[in-house]
């Protein structure tokens, strides 16, 4: 109930347009400093949390290891754990290309479904909880890669949990 309390809290200051990305290019000390806030911890948790969910958790728990073998007494960069993840996924994901989109961009998507008879539409945007003019920038460009996990009404008990990626701004 306390980490649903800060993501939720977390999510309120990322929906602003005066919000940061997770990883990004720093000049000084100070701007490291202004990195690791408790945006960056928290939204870095559920970023790692929804990516456990999406690979399953023998997958995410493999990928933790590689990682952790290969960084072993060592010093790591971001993307050596999307290198790590990538090497358990055999390139049926590129979770790299995926995660990217998620730490390089402030803020976060909104996911609409729109159901038609058996046809679904998703799309995304950016979601912005208020619009700050002082700090405005457009955000059109934003593209995240959004896993999206489903279950139909053709669960058979074995496999319930269907997975699509909306790598688009919209899709069926």
């Amino acid at each position: 109930e306390d980490f649903l309390t800060l993501i939720f809290k977390a999510m309120m200051k990322d929906a602003l347009n005066s919000s940061h990305p997770v990883s990004s290019a720093v000049q000084s000390s100070e701007q490291i400093e202004e990195m690791f806030d408790a945006l960056s911890y928290i939204k870095g948790a559920s970023l790692l949390l929804m990516l456990k969910h999406y690979l399953t958790k023998d997958v995410f728990q493999a990928g933790i290891e590689v990682y952790l073998h290969n960084h072993n007494y060592g010093t790591a960069q971001s993307d050596d754990l999307w290198d790590s993840m990538n090497e358990i996924t055999n390139g049926t994901l590129d979770v790299k290309k995926m995660m990217k989109t998620w730490i390089v961009h402030k803020g976060f998507p909104l996911v609409t479904v729109v159901r038609k008879g058996k046809i679904i539409s998703v799309q995304q945007e950016k979601f912005l909880y208020r619009v700050e003019p002082e700090n405005w920038t457009s955000d059109a460009s934003y593209l995240w890669h959004i896993p999206l996990t489903y279950i139909t009404n053709k669960c058979n008990f074995t496999h319930c949990t269907n997975a699509y990626l909306l790598d688009q701004k919209s899709g069926m």
